[in-house]
């Protein structure tokens, strides 16, 4: 029988939580754990922000047989895997299994990339970079932000934030190492340098990671409770359709680029890397906004400008606005990975089901992230170079999304002007 990682254990399966009223809040041990925490994003969710690039790539040549929407469920299906095992991952960490986590996800993360380098139809690709992958990914996202968060509380949604970035320029690093890879040496050998980048930032994250010994309390995978919460149930909602339209963009402005805009083939390729470099800017000025004003309120107006920018993105017809809206709509939508987290946790009145009360958000999100994106690609009619009733989509969902926040927001604090939350 295996063993729990640390020595802190044994005490975890105390059904009170124990936690330290001194953080380290710095110092080169806790800024370590910022470094492997990460590069943990860099290789789980930048490869999901970079997927826009391999839709293009396969589209165009790999999967050229298979139509957009049917290549969208392999990316749709890595966030799903990695937003569903958040639900499990983050009871195992409880139970002091860090190491056995992070060195298990590291290796599927790069054997699922290596696979997907060998590749030659659709299933063994959705298998490798769909299943394999997202399973990976799943298992050191929930964990390496939980060990961050027993370093830090002054400002602590600030350094997640910065953690959080890392999502951001993996999207703008895999992208063009893609790009400017595959056209000299192969979609094939260029996907496998992306696993050797991905296996060599894992081992400085696993070497450099340290769980602290603080006994937390075993957690249930569903809080029941949740259920009568209304503003809770309400914000939940307002993921699920956060998360359903929000990587529309990054999945499809590459083909639209392409078809609606003169943009060169290489420009049109570029879009996905810098809709996730402005996006980096969208996951650490939201998270230092929010330790002045709230998770929730920092949230919500980045959610609707999401929403106004998805239904101007109808009327775009040149590469310049087009990079335009870009730059614009990676500023607002890095907010709905990097809050979610700090809200959810303003919404809960119990800190001591605040995690479980997160899995099942984020496993609700990723029903959206699943079905939201191949939807989108449904829409898209490229025969006729249509792709208003894809945007419209798009735009309606954000700001669903909004309004459900919003009402969460309403639901809690009344309709009072001003309320941290």
């Amino acid at each position: 029988m295996s063993t729990p990682d640390s020595p802190s254990a044994d005490s975890s399966t105390s059904t009170q939580a124990t936690i330290p009223v001194v953080f380290p809040d710095g110092g080169v041990r806790g800024w370590m754990q910022v470094l492997g925490t990460f590069f943990f994003i860099f290789n789980s969710w930048g490869l999901v922000n970079s997927y826009g690039a391999f839709q293009t790539t396969y589209e165009t040549s790999v999967l050229a047989s298979s139509s957009p929407s049917s290549i969208a469920w392999i990316g749709s299906t890595q966030a799903f895997i990695l937003l569903l095992l958040g639900s499990v991952s983050g009871p195992v960490f409880d139970r002091g299994y860090f190491t056995s986590q992070v060195i298990a996800g590291s290796f599927l993360i790069t054997f699922g990339m290596f696979m997907t380098s060998l590749g030659t139809t659709f299933w063994q690709i959705l298998l490798a970079q769909g299943v394999c992958f997202g399973l990976g990914a799943g298992l050191v996202f929930i964990p390496s932000v939980a060990v961050l968060a027993t370093y830090f509380k002054r400002r602590r949604a600030l350094v997640l934030g910065i953690a959080a970035s890392a999502s951001g320029l993996g999207g703008v690093v895999y992208p063009v190492i893609l790009r400017q890879l595959s056209g000299r040496i192969g979609f094939g050998w260029a996907t496998r340098i992306i696993a050797f980048t991905a296996l060599g930032t894992l081992a400085l994250s696993s070497a450099v990671m340290r769980r602290r010994d603080i006994p937390i309390a075993k957690r249930q995978l569903i809080d029941t409770s949740a259920f009568h919460d209304l503003p809770y149930v309400l914000f939940t909602t307002g993921m699920i359709f956060g998360f359903m339209a929000s990587y529309i963009p990054f999945f499809y402005i590459s083909a639209y680029a392409t078809a609606k805009t003169s943009a060169s083939p290489a420009l049109a390729f570029y879009y996905v890397p810098i809709l996730n470099a402005a996006s980096i800017f969208g996951r650490i000025a939201p998270n230092w906004l929010a330790d002045f004003f709230g998770a929730i309120n920092v949230l919500i107006p980045c959610a609707f400008a999401c929403a106004v920018l998805a239904f101007a993105w109808i009327r775009i017809e040149t590469a310049a606005s087009l990079l335009a809206f870009t730059i614009l709509y990676g500023c607002f939508v890095g907010s709905f990975v990097s809050l979610p987290a700090a809200a959810l946790a303003n919404l809960t009145s119990d800190i001591k089901v605040v995690g479980t009360r997160m899995g099942m958000s984020f496993t609700c999100a990723g029903i959206g992230v699943l079905v939201g994106n191949p939807i989108a690609g449904a829409l898209i009619d490229l025969e006729a170079e249509s792709f208003v009733r894809m945007q419209v989509f798009c735009g309606v969902i954000l700001l669903a999304s909004g309004l459900f926040m919003a009402a969460a927001r309403v639901a809690k604090t009344g309709f009072v002007q001003w309320a941290w939350v």
